[in-house]
C-alpha cells in the first residue's frame, strides 16, 4: 500500500466496532487491519475518514468522537480533528488539498 495512513489502537472491547465504522465510511476504499496482539493498524491508502455518525451506529449514541483518543496510541499521516469527524491524510494527498485550497483563494 502506498501512502498508509489511519489510527494504530490499543486492543479493547470497541476495536471491532471501530474498524467497522472506518470501513463504512471509506467504502471506496480498501482498508488494511494489521493485529499486533497489543494493537491494531487500521490503514488505507492516502485518506481515511471517521465520523462520529458512524462510530454512534455501532457503539451507541452517547459514544463521542474524542472518547477515540482514549484508545489511539498513534497514527500515520497527519490527523486533521474536527468536532464530529477525524481525517487522517498522507503528506501528499494534504499538500494536494492546501494547494487546491490556495488556487481557489486566488
Amino acid at each position: 500500500m502506498k501512502d498508509p495512513v489511519g489510527p494504530v489502537l490499543r486492543m479493547g472491547e470497541e476495536v471491532d466496532q471501530i474498524v467497522a465504522a472506518i470501513e463504512d465510511d471509506n467504502p471506496d476504499i480498501e482498508i488494511e487491519v494489521i493485529d499486533r496482539g497489543s494493537y491494531v493498524r487500521i490503514q488505507g491508502e492516502e485518506r481515511v475518514v471517521l465520523t462520529e455518525a458512524t462510530l454512534q451506529a455501532y457503539l451507541g449514541s452517547d459514544y463521542r468522537i474524542r472518547s477515540l483518543e482514549n484508545l489511539m496510541s498513534s497514527f500515520s499521516g497527519r490527523a486533521i480533528t474536527a468536532s464530529d469527524s477525524i481525517t487522517w491524510l498522507s503528506a501528499g494527498a494534504h499538500k494536494a488539498g492546501a494547494a487546491h485550497t490556495e488556487g481557489a483563494r486566488s
